[in-house]
């Protein structure tokens, strides 16, 4: 059945809550199109899901059958594993298997697909250039995990009040607490509980809903934006202030959180600034005339050296000898992090060698003191029983969290209460299923045909035949150390295994290794040395890295009859570290050897990426467009690092490089206030009529964005052409850009046009719905498309119905009383001026721009009755047919302008009264 090009999607059977898909429809219908009469993907039969975030028969709408026999499938996919009976022999199978480190409660599933003859590819094995994961969900699972606990927060900050009334507790609502602490605080029969934040507070984070209740991410966090909103403009109780955000850690799941927490007004403290921090805020909350609310939140990022330090003060903090020896380091972090903490968001990876980030007893020493402001514990990593002791269960989507009384060491499911909330959810991704099964699509699916048509494994390319653990019931020679690592750390020794495993070795030495051990497959060269000298080994201990950013660690108990070879084994072993790079980490104990093996660097990247240079990104203009751009680039990552792996969809890779962005303006005051706040941008003043000073900011990056008005685009285009630099705009491809598509190819450049709202999106989903309809055998009658930015009625309160920049002449007189915006009138009235050409029932119309509002298109939406719309026709419409190849079987092609209607015949007449008023 191997290489027969039809692939088969499992139903996700291991949660009720996975709704994510391997492939979309949308992947589905690209590799039907793509595949059929090719060595590639000829069907595509799916099981059926009523869970599933895309419905089965949107699946069906592209080609692909349903059906629950996947018994036609060479190769069948999904995310999960599935349960054993849906195994088939002699079939290839892709999944998170979670079994190339011997992991024992997998190993059933590892036996039953040896035992068919079948063949596994495990995505957490598809690995680039730099040994980083390309298939992962780390970014989603911190996304939702921080709306998650926003939400719970404000939940909890509305909670009712706990009162200790000498012998017994009474509850009281947020408007009684002021009557309850009059009456009584005065006569001392009041008295809180130690360290209890006073909560009854109704803040912003009470309308914000879980991940799960968004129709999409962009939903999710367009509700998290306005919370920032009223955070902003109205403002915190002083009481919960300073309201501060730890994070721990620095990988892909800490930077999907911290994506969603720089969505409201923030600042990021250093560490050390957090007892400053807290100071500043007691002053204020004593004199009640500097600050009765405040109006952002405050973030904190702390790596391993902020939560330890040397137990040898004479040494500093060095994260290689941290991962060898954390015996000889003391936690610091219940100390100088978790008492500045409103919330801890935990996101770093942990294992049992190292200090508990947070335990039991230290929880209880923090709240005791007078006034300690941990809210809760957002524990994304979901840890149980791990970094933070007291997170000891696993938490589900609809019931996210659980409060853990300190006092009591007991835990609840509601939110009044002492103690703290926690969240441990060990599904976050699939809150957005939607978006992460496009990103995970848009990876996997570039490797589908290859798997779906291969017969034989030395076919694939590397980062494919790697990700193999078993090809048709055999291991892959990468992974024949599964079974070594099985029996040697089974209790039973089996009958049928070796001599060498079976005899106790008279001299014995514990040696740990730690490195990357499995992701590089250093563990398969660490147990031949031991098996070549004619030791054995026993596995005591085994921590496995979670990810490809962090280590793994095992305990051998390496054994010889004879110390001298004992001696050659650990000689060998050293040699080993030596040789790939580790500075000497090796220290002989009594009867105990420690090893490291494999490079370990801080924030888990080498030293060369370290030193390698930013990416710089070039965008001329400075109108208001420019800094939402500037704010992403600048917030992304270079995909520089991957440039042999193409068509990368999504920036998702911590291997990257940080993006340094240069905003380029005729004057350089306006690219100073885009830039205001932003990290890695600055601003500079450029002419891009000086040739020489365009070539110079040219040369310096490795794409230019130009948001310059359309005359200016060629001038540019020749210096990227010239000097090599991809180029990006928003505007319609004209004649003259056209004209240098040759040599931008020449050049072996980009220069990727009409990438905005309109043109650009408008151009993506037409081609999405198109394509859809020709997978599916079917033809376009009619296209019609009507874009443009209009601002939302309830917004739309000046005469024209629209927003626009102030216009400010060279004495500072205001031209038109209209709100700034993002739109220049002059723009809009020349838009209203071209000429246009479209197709009406197989006729080819010519409309002047003198005529243009006699073809117009006018109707009214039904929410709205008030604001009539227009549409005018958009140019020349007829070039879209041949790009959207439906120029001979559409009998009209209509691309037009939207807009309230007599919008610009009032700005016309606008600036028609004012320019004769200033005559």
């Amino acid at each position: 059945m191997l290489g027969n090009g039809v692939v088969g999607i499992l139903s996700e059977t291991c949660n009720k809550w996975e709704r994510r898909v391997p492939l979309t429809p949308a992947h589905c219908a690209r590799l039907l199109h793509s595949g059929k009469g090719e060595a590639g993907v000829n069907r595509i039969i799916i099981q059926p899901s009523t869970k599933r975030i895309y419905h089965d028969a949107l699946y069906e709408d592209v080609g692909c059958e349903v059906s629950e026999d996947l018994s036609d499938c060479g190769l069948i996919v999904g995310v999960k594993q599935p349960k054993l009976e849906m195994i088939l022999p002699d079939r290839a199978y892709a999944f998170f298997s979670h079994t190339h480190k011997a992991q024992k409660e997998n190993m059933p599933l590892l036996d039953k697909i040896l035992a068919e003859r079948a063949t596994l590819y495990d995505y957490e094995l598809i690995v680039g250039e730099h040994g980083k994961r390309l298939l992962a969900f780390g970014k989603f699972a911190g996304r939702a995990g921080m709306i998650d606990f926003l939400h719970g927060l404000g939940q909890r900050m509305c909670s009712l009040h706990v009162y200790a009334f000498k012998h017994f507790l009474v509850k009281v609502s947020p408007l009684e607490h002021l009557f309850v602490f009059a009456a009584f605080n005065d006569i001392g029969f009041l008295s809180p509980i130690p360290g209890y934040l006073s909560f009854g507070y109704s803040t912003p984070f009470l309308s914000l809903g879980s991940s799960y209740m968004y129709p999409s991410l962009a939903a999710a966090k367009a509700a998290v934006i306005s919370v920032g909103e009223e955070i902003s403009t109205q403002g915190l109780p002083s009481g919960i202030c300073p309201l501060v955000f730890v994070f721990t850690g620095t990988g892909n799941v800490s930077q999907g959180a911290q994506e969603i927490f720089k969505l409201l007004p923030h600042t990021f403290v250093e560490p050390s600034e957090l007892p400053e921090l807290f100071e500043t805020a007691g002053d204020h909350n004593r004199n009640s005339q500097v600050s009765k609310r405040t109006f952002q939140v405050y973030g904190c990022i702390v790596t391993s050296k902020d939560v330890v330090e040397p137990k040898d003060h004479n040494k500093t903090f060095n994260k290689v000898d941290y991962y060898s020896h954390p015996e000889h380091y003391t936690p610091i972090f219940h100390e100088r992090i978790a008492p500045y903490a409103s919330v801890i968001v935990n996101c770093m990876y942990w294992e049992q060698r190292f200090p508990r980030l947070l335990t039991t007893k230290q929880l209880q020493d923090m709240m005791s003191k007078k006034r300690c402001p941990l809210v809760g514990i957002a524990d994304i990593t979901c840890d149980v029983g791990g970094s933070i002791e007291f997170v000891n269960q696993t938490t589900t989507i609809d019931s996210p969290f659980f409060r853990f009384d300190p006092w009591t060491n007991s835990c609840h499911y509601d939110m009044e209460g002492n103690g703290v909330i926690c969240s441990a959810v060990d599904i976050l991704p699939t809150e957005f299923a939607k978006e992460a099964s496009q990103h995970f699509g848009n990876i996997l699916s570039q490797f589908i045909e290859q798997l779906a048509s291969l017969k034989y494994i030395a076919e694939l390319p590397p980062h494919l035949k790697q990700a193999c653990i078993v090809h048709k019931g055999a291991l892959t020679p990468l992974y024949e150390y599964i079974p070594r690592m099985r029996q040697s750390g089974s209790e039973e020794i089996s009958e049928n295994l070796p001599d060498s495993h079976r005899k106790k070795k008279r001299h014995t030495l514990l040696v740990s290794l730690s490195g990357h051990l499995f992701d590089d497959f250093l563990i398969n060269e660490a147990l031949d040395i031991i098996e070549a000298a004619g030791g054995t080994f026993h596995l005591v201990r085994c921590q496995v890295g979670q990810s490809a950013d962090v280590i793994s660690y095992s305990e051998l108990e390496v054994g010889a009859d004879d110390p001298s070879v004992l001696d050659k084994i650990i000689d060998s072993l050293t040699s080993l570290a030596n040789k790939r790079g580790n500075p000497g980490i090796v220290e002989k104990e009594p009867n105990k050897i420690a090893l490291t093996v494999g490079k370990i660097h801080e924030n888990g990247t080498s030293s060369d990426d370290e030193a390698r240079k930013k990416t710089s990104v070039l965008i001329l203009g400075a109108g208001r467009v420019c800094r939402p751009a500037a704010e992403l680039l600048a917030s992304a990552k270079s995909l520089s690092s991957f440039s042999s792996l193409e068509n990368w969809s999504e920036v998702d890779f911590d291997v990257m490089e940080d993006i340094h962005v240069v905003v380029a303006s005729l004057y350089r005051k306006d690219a100073e206030e885009i830039v205001q706040g932003i990290p890695n941008a600055k601003a500079v003043e450029l002419n891009v009529s000086d040739n020489e000073s365009l070539r110079k900011y040219v040369s310096q990056a490795e794409v230019v964005i130009s948001l310059l008005p359309p005359s200016c685009h060629v001038i540019v285009a020749n210096a990227c052409i010239e000097l090599r630099k991809h180029l990006v705009t928003a505007s319609y491809i004209d004649d003259p850009l056209s004209k240098l598509n040759e040599k931008a190819k020449h050049a072996g450049i980009t220069v990727l046009g009409e990438m905005g709202l309109d043109p650009g999106i408008d151009h993506m989903m037409a081609m999405k719905m198109i394509n859809q309809a020709h997978a599916k055998g079917g033809k376009v009658r009619s296209f019609n498309s009507y874009c443009g930015g209009l601002p939302s009625p309830a917004a739309a309160n000046n005469p024209l119905a629209y927003k626009f920049r102030f216009i400010i002449d060279s004495s500072n007189e205001l031209l038109l009383p209209f709100p700034a915006s993002s739109w220049n009138p002059a723009g809009a009235l020349r838009a209203g001026r071209n000429p246009a050409t479209y197709k009406s029932q197989g006729e080819v119309i010519n409309i002047s721009g003198d005529s243009l509002y006699d073809s117009a298109v006018k109707f009214r939406l039904p929410d709205f009755p008030a604001f009539a719309l227009e549409v005018l026709p958009n140019r020349n419409s007829l070039i879209y047919g041949d790009i959207y190849k439906i120029s001979d079987e559409a009998s009209r092609i209509f691309r037009g302008t939207l807009r309230y209607e007599g919008m610009l015949v009032i700005l016309l007449l606008h600036f028609i009264i004012l320019m004769k008023f200033r005559c």
